[in-house]
């Protein structure tokens, strides 16, 4: 089933209200999203250059701290969607439970999917995909353990969209070792999901290969300008870091006050057992605050982080409200 979060229309629908008056935490999007620079008239007029791709390619090399080819794309999905295309089907194996659209992207590709339940499940498959730190549980294979990975399987998809509050987890720097391939999201570290713009990094053939497949234009002017500004800014990202790992604590808290027990996370978002997840998220939507369950499991929830105390008041009054 190929839900999502970010599926506000539904919450709209069944518990009424406008946009503007709910908080969506059902994504792991930072809702204290970087501040938009400037844009010129170009970035909306004229057809993105080699030469403003190839900026947004070293600013996202330089964050992400790695030499590798890198393909912009609209997005991690857009990557998702393209990568199962580059090998002939066979046998896939994806970690799970994780975000669906890996199994659904590879199936209609052809291929033959099985979700498993450890990472060394994965091996001898024909491609794996490993979501670190995964999405919703914030389960992560440490560096060497990925790189060892790689080495039995024929193809490694490492999906690293919710990596930025973690440098040292990242294996971007190894992309393209024994086939190896890095998916990064731009959207939700920055909070800008809306841009539509992540990276794949790999071997160059790999790169070249998913290049063709994506088009001359894959990203947009404005999400170049706008992503190689972000990316070049480091101080915004460790001040970044720094709020986001000071605030997952303050919602554990919070939860563990509404009675929830903490399963596990990242710095932008956290998963909690509710004992009866449909009921804590009607309860939490009847004061217009939006989060995200699961088709498999009757208990989990899982917030995103508040931006803002105005947001972080609502979110501790419903919480706090349905600890009584």
């Amino acid at each position: 089933m190929r839900d999502h979060g970010g599926n506000l229309d539904g919450a709209i629908g069944r518990f009424g209200g406008q946009a503007a008056g709910w908080i969506d935490l059902s994504t792991g999007i930072n809702r204290v999203p970087y501040p938009l620079p400037g844009l010129s008239p170009a970035a909306w007029t004229t057809l993105p250059t080699k030469a403003a791709m190839e900026r947004l390619r070293i600013a996202a090399a330089r964050a992400y701290g790695t030499k590798t080819a890198i393909l912009p794309v609209a997005g991690a999905q857009a990557a998702i969607q393209i990568v199962p295309r580059l090998d002939p089907p066979g046998h896939a194996r994806v970690l799970a439970p994780t975000y669906n659209e890996h199994a659904a992207a590879l199936r209609s590709a052809g291929w033959q999917v099985e979700e498993v339940a450890e990472p060394g499940d994965l091996a001898g498959a024909d491609l794996a995909v490993l979501v670190n730190p995964n999405n919703p549980d914030g389960r992560y294979l440490p560096p060497l353990d990925v790189l060892a990975l790689a080495s039995r399987v024929g193809r490694l998809i490492v999906d690293e969209s919710f990596a930025d509050p973690y440098p040292a987890m990242s294996v971007a720097s190894q992309a393209g070792h024994e086939g190896m391939i890095v998916l990064r999201s731009f959207g939700k570290f920055y909070g800008l999901a809306g841009l539509r713009l992540g990276f794949v990094l790999g071997a160059d053939a790999d790169i070249a290969a998913l290049s063709d497949m994506a088009g001359p234009w894959p990203v947009s002017g404005v999400a170049i300008e706008v992503g190689s500004a972000a990316l070049a800014d480091r101080q915004w990202a460790l001040e970044t870091t720094a709020r986001l790992m000071t605030e997952t604590a303050r919602l554990d808290a919070l939860a563990e006050v509404a009675g929830w027990t903490f399963q596990g996370g990242t710095a932008l978002f956290r998963l909690y057992d509710t004992g009866d997840a449909q009921v804590a998220q009607e309860r939490l939507a009847l004061a217009h605050i939006w989060s995200r369950i699961f088709p498999y499991s009757t208990g989990w929830i899982r917030l995103g982080l508040p931006g803002g105390e105005a947001e972080w008041a609502r979110v501790a009054n419903a919480l706090m409200a349905g600890g009584d």
